[in-house]
């Protein structure tokens, strides 16, 4: 027999509300990662405008997918790995689907640490290597913080590189504008060739990051759930005991939740301007110039273009955007294995060892512009493995109680997960044949 007990739910001010706002802006550093900067560059150099449609498209479904991770998290007090881990009976299985999850997860770090390799060389002339070592160690002081410090101080070390990376970026657009009618034509959905299949393909993986939807569940955990009990959750976030679900006093799942879509919208505005801008940055000033597909060349066009400060506003972008996405990557890398495999890594051993094959890359002259490029299609590939069963455990009463997903989210999710995995099937089925 349960003892449901009245509680009267505390209003919580504004300024409270605004308190909670944090884990979305750190898993966005996921859709600011240099993949991100190679993908959208090289996309507005070779294609102008047409894949603007694509960079729009992504950051509305990157959104769904956002909150549906964030709120797996606040209602359940468990990170998608977790729950996955605790659902997947079959041992091998198990690993089978952790292996898929850690090869996206080292595909990301090959990702950042390239991006922040060659953001010291355009700067500092500091040799690829070299900077791919400091890239690391600067990562490595950045979990150092989220693991003495707590979830609060992390946050606001990445929302300060946030802010870096939105000026870096940002500011070039403003002084070479795009051309308004090229903007709205790529509005609409078309491509040119496989390439620009390849390029979308690119863009989705940089945008909708499988590993940000892993982080996102267990930033959203650890800041919001140590009360949290996942039976018996009634209409108000109660538990059959009458005990308020919360993750700051006072505030229930209800309000944690009207938070938490606040701070997913406000993420993901920032990351799509930015997103966008990148793209535009290239499509007005980069489009038909010999040498631009590559970052080392995109920087070189806009100091002549445009002039030195665009350009080494663009390289101090990429590298805060390096140094901030690789430490959520190793957060993200560090919850699939616990969650999956049941084994805790420090987070910091994890790094030194992930940091290995983006090292090998660099020390064996791989052209990191591709690397990145390439980076960014295998995590469009790990995209429905994630995507799927966390749109399956948000649907479900038994996993959400009445924070399940409404009928209308379910759906979108689905056309969402059966979008993007049309997508890759178009993209080999094109590589493949040799077509377009």
């Amino acid at each position: 027999m349960t003892n449901s007990v009245s509680i009267k739910q505390p209003e919580a001010s504004p300024r409270r509300l605004a308190w909670l706002i944090g884990p979305a802006l750190v898993a966005g550093v996921a859709y600011l990662d240099p993949g991100n900067v190679a993908s959208n560059m090289t996309a507005g150099a070779r294609y102008g405008y047409l894949l603007v449609w694509v960079v729009v498209l992504g950051n509305i479904i990157a959104w769904l997918i956002q909150y549906l991770s964030a709120k797996l998290g606040v209602v359940t007090g468990q990170s998608l790995p977790e729950a996955l881990g605790s659902r997947i009976r079959r041992p091998w299985a198990r690993r089978a689907y952790w292996l898929q999850a850690e090869l996206v997860a080292m595909a990301t770090d090959i990702a950042e640490v390239i991006g922040g390799a060659v953001a010291l060389y355009l700067l500092f002339g500091v040799p690829l290597l070299w900077g791919g070592l400091i890239t690391g160690a600067v990562s490595i002081t950045l979990l150092s913080v989220q693991s003495r410090g707590g979830a609060k101080p992390f946050e606001f070390v990445v929302i300060g590189l946030i802010v870096i990376i939105a000026i870096g970026f940002a500011y070039g657009v403003f002084i070479a504008p795009p051309d308004v009618a090229g903007v709205g034509e790529g509005l609409m959905p078309r491509f040119e060739g496989t390439d620009s299949v390849l390029l979308a393909a690119s863009i989705l993986g940089a945008t909708i990051m499988p590993h940000a939807i892993y982080a996102h569940s267990a930033l959203a955990r650890d800041r919001f759930t140590p009360a949290t009990e996942q039976s018996h959750i009634d209409s108000l976030g109660r538990t059959s005991r009458g005990v308020v679900l919360e993750g700051l006093r006072g505030i229930s799942t209800l309000r944690l939740l009207r938070a938490t879509r606040w701070d997913v919208t406000i993420a993901m505005l920032i990351a799509g301007t930015v997103n966008l801008c990148i793209l535009l940055l290239a499509a007005a000033n980069l489009a038909g110039v010999s040498g631009t597909d590559t970052l080392e060349g995109a920087y070189a066009a806009l100091r002549e273009g445009i002039g030195p400060t665009v350009a080494t506003l663009f390289a101090v972008g990429l590298l805060g955007s390096g140094l901030a996405s690789t430490s959520v990557g190793a957060y993200a890398g560090a919850e699939i294995m616990r969650g999956l495999l049941h084994i805790r890594v420090p987070l910091l051993a994890r790094r030194l060892v992930t940091l290995v094959p983006a090292l090998a890359l660099l020390a064996f002259g791989v052209d990191p512009t591709l690397a990145l490029v390439l980076s960014q299609v295998v995590l469009s590939f790990g995209i429905p493995f994630a995507l799927i069963p966390l749109v399956a455990l948000t649907a479900k009463a038994e996993v959400l109680g009445p924070f399940r997903n409404r009928v209308l989210t379910t759906a979108a999710g689905v056309v969402a997960a059966v979008f993007l995995a049309a997508l890759n099937v178009l993209l080999v089925w094109l590589i493949v044949t040799g077509a377009g």
